[in-house]
């Protein structure tokens, strides 16, 4: 450990490697409502979060477990779930009065392509307006899960998807049937 007279000791949450205070400072002082993205074992949580002096007030809040109310059959972990909650996140966001954001992706390392750029890029096909470039997303057979698809058929094994009555080939189908369901507003 560290001596001395001018060591200081970091706060609690930067020691446990929650939040970079430097980071989120940058994205306080733009004043905008931020998106929250985080991506974790089983699931995608978004976040529409404002900043108050007693702590962040969160806005609205969408789930990718939150697919299944739109008849979502596939994983709620993939590249085309984090795409569908950020739809979800987007039309709940602008329901609320929401007109834009700045995305806030924590601690995790931005890759292109990655799942939170997936969320990104449905929440601005949504029309929510969020600062971006467009070489970041991934592309649209990603989206669709047209990748998840190849895979099912040279490989096959997704007893769960079967489980839940989808066959892996059919995703980007189903994904395209879901995306015009949130649009729509048509829960099941």
């Amino acid at each position: 450990m560290a001596k001395g007279p001018r060591y200081r000791v970091p706060y609690r949450r930067r020691r446990e490697g929650k939040t970079n205070y430097r980071k989120r400072l940058k994205l306080l002082v733009s004043r905008k409502p931020r998106l929250i993205v985080r991506v974790t074992n089983q699931r995608i949580i978004a976040q529409i979060a404002e900043y108050t002096p007693q702590g962040d007030r969160i806005v609205v809040s969408a789930d990718s477990s939150m697919l299944t109310k739109y008849g979502w059959k596939g994983d709620a972990n993939n590249t085309p779930a984090a795409y569908l909650t950020g739809l979800l996140i987007g039309k709940k966001a602008l329901d609320a009065g929401v007109k834009e954001a700045v995305l806030d992706i924590g601690l995790k390392t931005p890759t292109k392509g990655s799942r939170v750029f997936a969320v990104l890029k449905g929440v601005i096909e949504s029309g929510l307006e969020v600062p971006h470039s467009p070489e970041v997303f991934p592309d649209d057979g990603r989206i669709r899960g047209e990748h998840i698809a190849e895979y099912y058929e040279k490989v096959g094994g997704f007893s769960k998807y079967e489980e839940r009555g989808l066959k892996p080939s059919d995703l980007p189908a189903h994904t395209d049937e879901i995306k015009q369901k949130i649009l729509e507003g048509v829960e099941e």
